[in-house]
């Protein structure tokens, strides 16, 4: 059975006609009690950050992507925490599940007025596709001919939209070591299928802490900082970055091309 509910389709009408305005959080790593801290950082403080950062800087969005690790110990408590904030952007917003969350608490808990559980979105003239990466009890991920099987189908139906992919694991090195031995486990035969479509235009993800973005055959492989705390860039072991949490800014054009930036909150 299907852990994400790839059946529906969200339709929206982006406020400006030549672009879909997106903004991406990422691995928030929400803690059921408001006073915890991960490695030192009270992650609901910095995802608080992160929020008044995108309200302050972004202005009107069409949605944002929320885009794993939502929790770090899956409680209810932290995704009713985290639903609560998500409330304030007043834009839709769309989530796929990370290693650390706990699907049927993210079901039944992230929930709200602007949430949507759907993992197919149309706007302007764009498809956003948001798979599941994950395996249950794992930190690594993969993507299951289940999820390349809906990926596919969604992109041949809508071959006349250009595409966003987003999943939680890495669908390309990050260069550091360790990062990669709990990535996505079958990046290449991944990658492979989906340059198969000729409507792909971008693949966004985040789970490696770390902001990277490069061109390949036209199409952008972009991954986003956490709202919390980051890892060093190039590390072949575990290691910490100094840098800020952040957030990634999309302009999805009309014509296909995508201009993005890398924001970062004050703490």
């Amino acid at each position: 059975m299907s852990r994400i509910q790839e059946d529906q389709i969200h339709q929206l009408e982006p406020l400006d006609p030549d672009c879909v305005q997106i903004v991406q959080i990422t691995d928030c790593h929400i803690l059921a009690g408001a006073e915890q801290s991960l490695r030192g950082m009270n992650t609901r403080q910095s995802f608080e950050a992160v929020k008044s950062a995108v309200l302050s800087d972004c202005g009107d969005i069409d949605l944002l992507l929320a885009t794993g690790d939502l929790t770090q110990d899956g409680s209810a408590s932290a995704y009713r925490y985290l639903a609560a904030q998500f409330e304030d952007f007043e834009a839709p917003s769309f989530w796929l599940p990370g290693n650390h969350d706990e699907i049927e608490a993210l079901r039944q808990n992230f929930v709200g007025r602007n949430l949507h559980p759907a993992k197919q979105v149309l706007v302007g003239n764009w498809l956003i596709v948001l798979l599941d990466s994950t395996i249950t009890g794992e930190v690594h991920g993969r993507v299951c001919t289940q999820q390349l099987d809906f990926m596919d189908n969604a992109l041949q139906q809508h071959a006349d939209k250009h595409a966003l992919v987003c999943l939680h694991h890495q669908a390309q090195a990050s260069g550091s070591l360790w990062l990669d031995e709990i990535g996505l486990r079958d990046a290449p035969q991944f990658r492979q299928r989906l340059m198969r479509h000729a409507n792909l235009r971008g693949v966004l993800w985040g789970h490696v802490h770390q902001e990277a973005h490069q061109t390949i055959d036209n199409v952008e492989w972009m991954s986003t900082p956490s709202s919390c705390m980051q890892f060093k860039p190039g590390s072949r072991d575990f290691a910490l970055g100094t840098e800020n949490p952040g957030y990634r800014h999309l302009r999805l054009n009309a014509d296909g091309s995508i201009r993005t930036s890398v924001h970062r909150a004050q703490i």
